[in-house]
């Protein structure tokens, strides 16, 4: 993107240019959301054993090392089918959700079926991230500067102007990325992939 416009006051001129900056990173750290979901007609009994799955799953993590354990989703829910157009009550849903965190990517398989084998029966998602992404995103926003005064560089070279452009201005146009998360399913391997870490400004040049 490329503006340019009069100024009248300092008699000079302005372009109005953008930039790019993008690293590619290996993520080094994985939540992964797994639990215990159990139902019936009996609120009662469905919540407690409920709770006697989830904490047969706790003690397993715990067992293996992991102390980043936290519930994150723990829900009562009525349960209806329709048949025939009549609504039939079947009783209740109860779930519970943990969220275990961890560094060590190649645990990730045996941290689901350890879990698995202590009684979780619901894998929602995994997501990777990286740990020092702020010091990742400088590093991709002061490509994102270098990119738009290269842009100048390239303008005035192009157009045989006599002075070279001076930012005078730059709006940072970035909203820091999500973990990316990744879909389980116990048929395919869990792979890490990558993560983009990107920066966009805006620089107003002086030329």
């Amino acid at each position: 993107m490329a503006r340019y416009m009069p100024d009248n006051n300092l008699h000079s001129k302005t372009m109005i240019l953008s930039g790019h900056g993008e690293i590619t990173m290996a993520p080094d750290t994985a939540a992964i959301r797994l639990g215990v979901q159990t139902s019936g007609e009996n609120l009662s009994q469905i919540q407690t054993d409920n709770a006697r799955r989830s904490e047969s799953v706790i003690q397993a993590l715990q067992g293996m090392g992991i102390t980043d354990i936290k519930t994150i989703q723990y829900s009562i829910d009525r349960v209806y089918d329709y048949e025939d157009g009549r609504q039939i009550d079947r009783g209740y849903s109860v779930r519970n959700i943990l969220e275990i965190k961890i560094n060590n990517l190649d645990a990730i398989g045996s941290i689901i079926d350890t879990s698995v084998n202590a009684g979780a029966n619901t894998v929602d998602l995994i997501s990777f991230d990286v740990s020092n992404k702020e010091y990742y995103y400088q590093q991709a926003l002061n490509m994102a500067i270098s990119n738009a005064i290269q842009k100048a560089q390239s303008i005035t070279m192009n157009l045989g102007l006599p002075s070279t452009a001076i930012p005078v201005k730059i709006v940072e146009n970035t909203v820091m990325p999500f973990p990316v998360q990744r879909e389980f399913d116990a048929a395919t391997p869990i792979m890490p992939g990558t993560i983009n870490i990107e920066a966009d400004v805006t620089v107003d040049f002086e030329y």
